[in-house]
């Protein structure tokens, strides 16, 4: 048995390849980024030709996994929470299906939005699809789980959810391996093909069945080694406490809780430990890293006082959670904190130096001066910093690809000169079927798509954009190819670029306009490695 330090998410990776995965799908989202680069630095991975190339967007990737389950092997999909959104009809979906190999979907939340639009729960998914979903409280349990949670979905024939926060995910600790290996699954069929056919009559089918195993997956979670029950004389309170959060209960007591306490890894919620608790406690805390899942259902519509949590003010209801935040709902007595150092000073995110979208920035705000009303709808990516000082360019960001779509419905309201300005990556995300529309109705907008050949946000890794594919996807689309320009955002090029977005501006139809220019950060590794 060997010992390694790991990150949460390395150690769900490295447990998925000990136990036969043949298959990681994913698109690069954080916190959730380092699973798929643990596979694609693997030497076993890539003895062993797993697939590990990252997808164009979380649906895809999903439905990649699904694919791999199809066909019998182990799969694992990986996205960040927000891109369960953008998976969510074949995730719901895959429950109504079920799965044949086994199928692990892990989504890392993202708590107090360290690089992200929202705070979502990935558990009201799970709850939503009626699908299992574990929870790890530690990196070593992010890896036992792991082969578990195969077995599980295996066992019951469909996906399991996979749910991790961003300090789970991104902290290290020692992880003891397992001396068993298990072998990739052979290659089968479905042993009944027809249940993937979502025809109506056959989707009330499955839909009764998965109905039906709910009673199973309560069952498995009543037994599960996750989950376990810590009796303690003081019934004042009694503690549920979820994944992660389990840790901070316990630094918050100095591993000497003096109540009874719920650990909670796995659902739906075990039942007999659930009412036991009720039962011999006067009130409950509950305490979940992220939304208020489980105190909201354990609340219910008539807001029963005996529950605590985020939801009744105890805990804040934003934000991470933390040992301190738990001694003060507590009222234990609370260490100093020693002041801020007056050699501190706030330094907010910026474009990197020599960053090509500070060129196309700096091109676009200065044809925008001969157009009032223009406004930019920006997306995600390095560049919606564009919104930050000195740019102030961008007057939205919504999600992936809304861009493209805002900008068109801004122009549908009748605002002149609307702008989009989305990065290649996400273009080929979800950008795509937004001009799309704008090219079927020659609406009155200007794309700009800021090419760095990258996904720069998270890393650096591939775009499905790079190499100059995306001249070739516009025109595929149907933009006229007289409206297609290339521009190279540097400094020298300033007054051309300014020229070629103006006339953009003007035209009475769509416009797209390329700003080609690699990353610095890429070009540095690439320089460095030559």
């Amino acid at each position: 048995m060997s010992i390694r330090l790991l990150l949460g998410d390395e150690a769900l990776a490295q447990a998925a390849l000990d136990a036969g995965v043949s298959g990681c799908y994913a698109y690069p989202g954080t916190p959730s980024t380092e699973i798929m680069e643990y596979f694609q630095s693997s030497p076993e991975a890539a003895r062993r030709n797993v697939q590990r190339s990252w997808s164009s967007n979380e649906k895809v990737a999903m439905e990649e996994a699904l694919g791999m389950s199809y066909a019998g092997k182990r799969s694992l999909v990986c996205m960040k929470h927000v891109g369960l959104n953008v998976a969510a009809d074949a995730f719901v979906n895959s429950a109504i299906t079920g799965s044949h190999g086994g199928l692990l979907v892990a989504v890392a939340d993202d708590p107090s939005m360290h690089s992200s639009q929202n705070e979502q729960d990935s558990r009201f998914y799970a709850q939503f699809a009626m699908l299992p979903c574990l929870e790890p409280s530690s990196q070593q349990e992010a890896y036992d789980m792991v082969s578990y949670a195969f077995e599980l979905s295996e066992s019951q024939r469909v996906p399991v959810l996979f749910r991790l926060t961003t300090r789970l995910s991104h902290s290290r600790a020692n992880v003891r391996l397992s001396r068993e290996k298990s072998p990739e699954r052979e290659l089968s069929e479905p042993e009944d093909a027809r249940r993937f056919i979502l025809l109506p009559g056959i989707a009330r089918q499955n839909y009764a069945r998965l109905c039906d195993q709910q009673a199973d997956f309560a069952a498995a979670s009543a037994s599960s080694p996750f989950n376990c029950y810590i009796d303690a004389d003081d019934k004042r309170y009694g503690i549920i406490c979820c994944g992660l959060a389990y840790n901070y209960v316990q630094e918050a007591f100095a591993e000497q809780c003096p109540y009874p306490l719920l650990k909670v890894c796995q659902y739906p919620l075990p039942q007999a430990e659930l009412q036991k608790l009720f039962k011999e406690c006067e009130q409950i805390m509950v305490v979940e890293e992220g939304m208020p899942f489980i105190e909201q259902q354990l609340r219910g519509p008539l807001a029963n006082p005996r529950i605590k949590g985020r939801l009744s003010g105890d805990l804040p209801r934003v934000g991470e959670l933390n040992p301190r935040l738990l001694s003060q709902a507590f009222k234990l007595p609370l260490a100093q904190i020693a002041p801020e150092s007056e050699l501190l000073r706030q330094r907010p995110p910026r474009l990197c130096d020599g960053c090509p979208h500070t060129n196309t920035y700096e091109a676009l705000n200065e044809a925008r001066q001969q157009f009032p009303q223009a406004k930019v709808f920006g997306d995600i990516g390095c560049y919606t910093l564009g919104a930050l000082p000195p740019h102030k360019a961008i007057a939205s960001c919504l999600d992936m690809g809304a861009s493209i779509s805002m900008a068109k419905g801004a122009a549908d309201a009748g605002l002149q000169q609307a702008i989009a300005v989305i990065g290649d990556s996400t273009f080929t995300h979800s950008g795509m079927t937004g001009l799309l529309d704008a090219v079927w109705q020659d609406s009155p907008i200007t794309v700009i798509i800021v090419d760095n050949d990258t996904t720069g946000m998270t890393g650096g890794q591939d775009s499905m954009g790079s190499g100059g594919r995306l001249d070739d996807i516009c025109k595929g689309i149907g933009v006229n190819p007289e409206q297609l320009k290339v521009i190279v955002p540097l400094p020298k090029n300033h007054r051309e670029n300014v020229q070629t977005i103006t006339e953009a501006l003007a035209h009475q139809g769509l416009s797209v306009i390329i700003a080609r220019r690699e990353c610095v950060q890429t070009l540095r590794k690439k320089v460095k490695r030559a």
